[in-house]
């Protein structure tokens, strides 16, 4: 696929924008300037831009656990998404969800999702209201390569399919569910090729490389607006750190995430191509990492000066279920 030079730019400033955010809270939480519990997505930021950039606001996008990354991507406010994480009244839950539930329907963005696999279902009802409606919106379920293990996961591709619902599954592999190898937990070596049980349409994608998720996106995206029904999307990817903040990482190889770092690292993989071609330059890449770290830095001042939720409002926005 082409892309145009301002495209280009904003893929990368998307990528710098997550590689760069999850660095710096990581850092206010080792300072104990930040508190809540976080699950980082550094090194997994070619998938969350590849798809996003394909997708229009009034699409709409279910994110994780590890959804950091999908929120900048799909354009939320960064000040009222650090805001959130800080627990103040301007975060975009009000302060009083964290790091597992941000949302933003202005942006289509779903919430991010403390339960894995649940993003999954929420993300099929909205591509079945968009085709309800005639609304030409096309929805996003990011999951991990766990949730694919998960009854909501089977039911809802079932669903998709024999509506033929304009929903794209993504699958971001990173070969780890919490501390546990994919293989030890999956009898297929390629997630993709369960989507053959619904009939469903399915593509793997190298999640390291932005070019190529955004490609297989497009045509995932291009499939399901046209009418043709959904996609099973698996992104073989990586996370560099931790299931979460203070895992030890004991589980792993030694030197494994520092291999990855240093050969497949989606940042460096996109400027090495993108300057090699000509098709920017890396004046043009440096600018870009200014703006971003001046831009993040401000809105970590903003958000961290905001005010507390009022103790009044505590059991404002709060849902409850019951029975009657």
């Amino acid at each position: 696929m082409q892309l145009t030079h301002p495209e280009l730019l904003d893929a990368y400033r998307r990528m710098r924008m997550i590689r760069a955010f999850e660095l710096t809270i990581e850092q206010l939480v080792h300072s104990g300037r930040m508190g809540g519990f976080l699950h980082l997505y550094t090194g997994q930021e070619a998938v969350a831009v590849g798809v996003c950039q394909q997708l229009h606001d009034t699409d709409f996008v279910a994110s994780t656990h590890r959804g950091h990354g999908h929120c900048i991507a799909k354009g939320i406010d960064l000040t009222s998404m650090l805001a959130e994480l800080f627990g103040r009244a301007t975060g975009c839950s009000r302060g009083k969800g964290g790091s597992m539930h941000i949302a933003d329907p202005d942006h289509g963005l779903l919430g991010t999702n403390g339960i894995v696999g649940a993003g999954i279902a929420l993300a099929t009802g909205a591509a079945l209201s968009a085709k309800l409606r005639r609304t030409g919106a096309v929805a996003v379920a990011f999951m991990g390569d766990g949730a694919t293990n998960q009854g909501s996961f089977h039911e809802s591709l079932n669903m998709a399919a024999i509506w033929k619902l304009p929903v794209v599954y993504v699958v971001e592999n990173n070969g780890w569910s919490e501390f546990t190898p994919t293989e030890f937990a999956l009898p297929v070596a390629d997630i993709a090729v369960r989507a053959g049980s619904y009939a469903m349409a399915s593509a793997i994608a190298d999640g390291m490389d932005f070019f190529d998720v955004a490609e297989k996106t497009a045509e995932a995206v291009a499939r399901a607006r046209a009418g043709e029904g959904p996609t099973l999307l698996e992104c073989k990817t990586y996370r560099f750190p931790g299931h979460s903040l203070g895992d030890s990482l004991a589980y792993r190889a030694k030197g494994e995430a520092e291999r990855w770092m240093q050969t497949r690292d989606p940042l460096q993989r996109f400027e090495q191509r993108t300057t090699e071609a000509g098709l920017v330059s890396a004046a043009e890449l440096r600018a870009l990492d200014a703006a971003v770290d001046a831009e993040l830095a401000a809105a970590v001042a903003t958000a961290e000066a905001a005010p507390l939720p009022d103790p009044a409002e505590l059991m404002h926005d709060v849902y409850a279920g019951g029975m009657a």
